[in-house]
């Protein structure tokens, strides 16, 4: 990779980053971005490693900062922050299977590894009194849930505008 490459991937990798603690505390001022039901706009982004593998270490650190101001701070700065690393490069594996076009099954990454990352995460750390599949299965239900909405019914729209602008590509970070 050129120079010019390797400056491109970490400013775009900055952009998504900055962006993405952004729309998370716009979500935190409407109590929406942290606990057990969170419909945090910046998981929206979670479909930016179909266009760009920078969208990995960028989602990744947005990710981890934006935990810093998590009522749950350390267990979601390490938990969630693992989370999006692993759903990021899913989808970025994933981003070549599309259905009609759309790439649904790379939108599925952040639902399901959250549901069960975050969802441990609050049985363990958040709700040790009650029995332990009860609490998994329905944190990580609630997890899922709020993912899924953000993720597939709006990141669908939200991909296919980025994807019919090739915003990526006018920016010179290739694929």
């Amino acid at each position: 990779m050129s120079k010019r490459g390797r400056l491109n991937y970490i400013i775009t990798a900055a952009l998504i980053a900055a962006t993405y603690v952004g729309l998370t505390f716009l979500s935190a001022a409407f109590g929406l971005a942290y606990g057990p039901i969170q419909l945090r706009l910046s998981e929206v982004l979670t479909i930016l490693p179909v266009f760009t593998p920078a969208a990995i270490p960028g989602l990744t650190i947005g990710c981890f900062i934006s935990n810093i101001g998590s009522a749950f701070n350390l267990p979601d700065m390490v938990f969630g922050t693992l989370a999006t690393l692993t759903a990021a490069f899913l989808t970025y594996l994933l981003k070549n299977v599309k259905f009609k076009g759309i790439p649904f099954l790379a939108m599925l990454p952040p639902v399901i590894v959250n549901a069960v990352i975050i969802g441990f995460e609050i049985a363990v750390f958040f709700l040790p009194d009650q029995s332990f599949i009860w609490a998994f299965l329905v944190s990580g239900l609630e997890v899922g849930i709020g993912q899924l909405i953000v993720c597939v019914i709006f990141g669908t729209p939200f991909y296919l505008a980025f994807n019919k602008y090739n915003i990526f590509d006018k920016l010179s970070i290739k694929k």
